[in-house]
């Protein structure tokens, strides 16, 4: 089995669009890392530009497999002048694939690092 990957102090939280399993988040918060669901903050069912104002906001980096509508998302919002904590979209893979690869890149990049960028998993 990989190695375990733990949270640095340093980095961000997370917060997982509805269509990433919520067992991506189980397994992140049982390495170490704050990740909570939409369905967790009573967020199902909300347009994208509300998950990442909301993700914005609450100052935690959205991880989502919707690929399209994030990347122009992203886009919109940095012609438009708005920051966020970062985005992160992730092929659809198993449950731990997906954590083991969101932990790698959180235990490597600062916050810093990940404001305002759009990174594949």
């Amino acid at each position: 089995t990989p190695p375990r990957t733990r949270m640095p102090d340093t980095v961000g939280s997370l917060i997982l669009d509805e269509d990433v399993s919520v067992v991506v988040a189980a397994v992140l918060r049982a390495r170490g890392f704050d990740a909570l669901t939409v369905r967790d903050t009573g967020r199902l069912g909300r347009s994208d530009t509300e998950q990442l104002t909301a993700a914005a906001d609450a100052g935690r980096i959205l991880l989502t497999h919707n690929r399209a509508d994030f990347e122009q998302l992203h886009r919109t919002w940095l012609a438009a002048g708005k920051t966020h904590p970062g985005i992160l979209v992730a092929r659809r893979r198993i449950p731990t694939e997906i954590a083991a690869r969101v932990g790698r890149i959180l235990a490597r990049l600062t916050p810093d690092d990940l404001k305002n960028q759009l990174l594949y998993v």
